[in-house]
């Protein structure tokens, strides 16, 4: 397996990092999961469009996003791996500084971007359990995705292993935050619903997505701080990732759904997949 770091493709049991990277020491680290459709990064621009602003917050200095040259990185990974389609990881860590906590810019992070085999599987529906473990808050004014995984991993653990399920975050103040890892929407009377950003989840890219899509068709959507009962009361429950696409809800608590034969998913999934595969931004919607 080939992976790429800091400008070099190099085989995965080459590669080394120092002890001294503040991203292990401190958690000083940022990344990007996507994936390829028929070889095409969808969104691509809005991934690095988050990392870009996400590195700023962190006083990483990242290089200018180049379209071309990432494609070309992405496009190689894939023939030096013999893969059609896969996941990447796109990491960023703050690079390497003595003991103690810095102010001073990164100005020398490490890249490394992991890929894995991944076909273009048709949805699966999922049942959605309500954990009992609660969504920490952001560590500064939004969530990044960062190395700061504990709350997930704390999460999955009391989830499991069933791929076949997913976990539903509630915040400390008993309202919906988020998936373990996904975000979550709900169509109630043809009206789309999804926590806000105040409630310690990540702005998924998917979920940006998801929104411009909705907004374009004219679907009303709206934001804000709801508790779980509103979300299992719906008509349809979706969550989203930028790996998995669109997962539609069959089953939460005692409430059946639609799941994949529901008319919104349906509608939703197919725009999805004729955008996938060349789509580099929402904006072009």
């Amino acid at each position: 397996m080939y992976l790429f770091i800091n400008g070099s493709f190099t085989k995965k049991e080459d590669i080394q990092i120092s002890p001294f990277d503040h991203g292990f020491m401190y958690g000083l680290g940022l990344f990007e999961t996507f994936r390829t459709y028929k070889g095409h990064p969808f969104l691509l621009d809005d991934h690095f469009q988050r990392l870009t602003e996400s590195a700023e917050t962190m006083n990483i200095n990242m290089p200018k996003y180049n379209r071309d040259e990432t494609k070309e990185i992405i496009e190689e990974l894939l023939r030096l791996n013999n893969m059609e389609d896969a996941y990447f990881r796109w990491n960023v860590s703050a690079g390497e500084r003595n003991i103690g906590l810095s102010t001073d810019q990164y100005e020398q992070p490490n890249t490394i971007i992991y890929v894995k085999p991944l076909s273009l599987a048709v949805n699966t529906e999922k049942k959605a359990r309500t954990l009992t473990i609660r969504r920490n808050s952001p560590e500064g004014e939004i969530r990044l995705k960062s190395h700061h995984y504990l709350n997930n991993i704390l999460g999955k653990r009391e989830l499991g292993d069933a791929p076949g399920e997913e976990g539903i975050f509630l915040t400390a103040e008993n309202v919906l935050s988020e998936g373990l890892v996904s975000n979550i929407f709900w169509l109630k009377n043809e009206k789309l619903f999804t926590p806000d950003l105040s409630c310690g989840c990540l702005n998924g890219i998917t979920r940006q997505f998801l929104i411009a899509l909705a907004e374009k068709q004219g679907i009303s959507v709206e934001m804000g701080r709801y508790p779980v009962e509103m979300a299992i009361d719906a008509d349809e429950v979706m969550v989203t990732n930028s790996v998995q696409g669109l997962v539609p809800i069959n089953q939460w608590e005692s409430k059946v759904f639609p799941g994949n034969k529901g008319n919104w998913f349906r509608w939703a999934n197919e725009q999805y997949q004729q955008q996938a595969s060349c789509l580099w931004s929402k904006q072009e919607l």
